[in-house]
């Protein structure tokens, strides 16, 4: 079971890296014609962003969210990490209690505070308290990839031009003849 969490761990790690290389600068000839647009800093998009926002949260969790100027999400992903890891932490030591005491009956001692409770139960709360344990791990990572995620689409949706010329408002209008409500979406395109 370790050798599989093992791989499912380096998996991850291993794939959710992102290799980037470097591109030689294009310097125009002569008889090329060179076009300059007006674009204003709203319209430009630059597309190394949502990269660089989930490599800083695969740095440091959180700090992708940072970048993307979502602050209020970093409270939520350290409180889930840390959630996680505590119920990690306390299955653990649980799981490494039960085993004590089980380890002690072997050696003869019947002096541990589950005196009543058979030798198979102690057998099954740990087999229990390893499960547990294993999902807390695996609920733990799956929060870890989950920043990582986050931080990338949010760098995404940030680059999408939203303005006044394109709008989709709810619309809400009375029926004088029947006295009833029709309800609605209207898409504007202003040019």
């Amino acid at each position: 079971m370790k050798s599989s969490l093992l791989l499912i761990a380096s998996f991850l790690i291993l794939f959710s890296t992102n290799i980037q290389a470097q591109n030689e600068e294009v310097i125009p000839k002569k008889d090329e014609l060179i076009v300059e647009s007006n674009t204003t800093e709203r319209d430009f998009i630059d597309p190394l962003t949502p990269a660089r926002a989930a490599f800083y949260s695969a740095i440091l969790p959180g700090l992708g969210q940072a970048y993307n100027k979502k602050y209020w999400k970093i409270p939520l992903i350290y409180a889930a990490l840390g959630t996680g890891i505590y119920f990690y932490i306390d299955n653990s030591n649980e799981y490494n209690r039960y085993r004590d005491i089980y380890k002690r009956r072997l050696a003869g001692f019947t002096d541990d505070e589950f005196q009543g409770i058979s030798d198979e139960a102690i057998i099954r709360a740990q087999k229990a308290l390893s499960k547990n344990r294993e999902i807390s791990l695996l609920i733990t990572v799956g929060i870890y990839a989950l920043n990582i995620i986050d931080a990338n689409v949010d760098a995404h949706l940030l680059q999408y031009n939203v303005d006044e010329n394109l709008a989709i408002r709810p619309h809400f209008k009375m029926n004088e003849l029947d006295a009833t409500t029709n309800l609605g979406l209207t898409l504007n395109f202003n040019f």
